[in-house]
């Protein structure tokens, strides 16, 4: 793949009416698999809309494949899949016929979308269903319709808008490695909007985060969960109230995790100030381990809800 972005957007502001939805925001989506995370209302979907022409910027400036999508949004448009978050079928229609319909849409033939579509629903697993109405279809099914309307025209950019939403566990592991295979095995770049964090740190190398309109952290996610700062996972013994103050009191940061605490030291020290703190408070550490910065620590902490009181 080539490094240069698919897509820049520089100093961008949008806003709807006297609502600022995206206020100066800088930042590119390089080639390869990239994480767009924010709680609602951070401005991903408008950056989103902004990208595919649906929006106008009152400031600055997005190109997408070196195109202004203000002024060229169906030429972006053909380069880019989407998969929404919410059902997009049409009723009675077979999956089949869906499918060839959103090829066409996206300016290919009639015969080589009708090829194409059966192709892409056999590569995503319906194709002994493809001749099914899609509203007939199970949840993870529909998941699957949706994934390959938006490949059906072999885009350069694929947008996916929480592609697991409301599967089971394994339906959930079947559809990340399917967008896995896109991304490796196709060379397929892609941007992965989703709220679980797992999710985006299996599939993607590069992360950005908005935070009320803002960019609130980005770059690779090696990069930002690397070994900035000593992380250590414990489990105590006692009453952790005391334990817990002494190590705020002294600069430390904690939160907690699904059976204990993460704790994050300030440079320069080590698990003896944990042994330290955990004796002058009459707790006993059960149970230590280093760690390193996950994405939902890189994520918390963008967002400025790391730290526990």
């Amino acid at each position: 793949m080539s490094s240069a972005p698919l897509v820049e957007f520089r100093d961008l502001t949008v806003s709807y009416g006297s609502l600022v939805a995206l206020s100066g925001v800088t930042g590119a989506f390089p080639p390869g698999p990239t994480g767009l995370l924010g709680p609602n209302g951070a401005g991903k979907t408008t950056l989103l809309k902004t990208l595919l022409g649906f929006l106008r910027p009152d400031a600055g400036r997005l190109v997408a494949f070196g195109l202004d999508p203000t002024t060229s949004p169906l030429e972006v448009r053909r380069r880019i899949g989407y998969m929404p978050e919410v059902d997009c079928h049409i009723p009675s229609m077979t999956a089949a016929a869906f499918v060839a319909f959103a090829g066409e849409l996206s300016g290919m033939p009639r015969d080589e979308a009708i090829s194409r579509s059966h192709e892409v629903l056999y590569y995503v697993g319906l194709g002994e269903a493809r001749y099914r109405a899609v509203d007939t279809y199970s949840t993870g099914m529909k998941q699957r319709a949706k994934l390959a309307q938006a490949l059906v025209h072999d885009p350069d950019l694929l947008l996916l808008d929480e592609p697991t939403n409301g599967l089971d566990p394994q339906g959930r592991e079947e559809m990340l490695a399917l967008i896995q295979d896109i991304s490796r095995r196709r060379q397929m770049s892609l941007i992965l909007c989703s709220h679980l964090l797992r999710d985006v740190e299996q599939v993607c190398d590069n992360v950005i985060v908005f935070n009320q309109g803002k960019v609130a952290a980005r770059g690779p996610i090696a990069a930002l969960t690397g070994p900035r700062r000593s992380v250590y996972d414990l489990r105590l013994k006692g009453d952790a109230a005391g334990f817990l103050t002494d190590l705020k009191d002294l600069g430390c940061e904690w939160r907690e995790s699904e059976d204990g605490y993460r704790v994050f030291l300030t440079d320069g020290t080590g698990p003896e100030l944990l042994f330290k703190t955990a004796r002058e408070s009459g707790v006993q550490v059960r149970y230590l381990r280093p760690g390193a910065e996950s994405l939902e620590d890189v994520f918390l902490r963008a967002l400025g809800h790391e730290v526990e009181a």
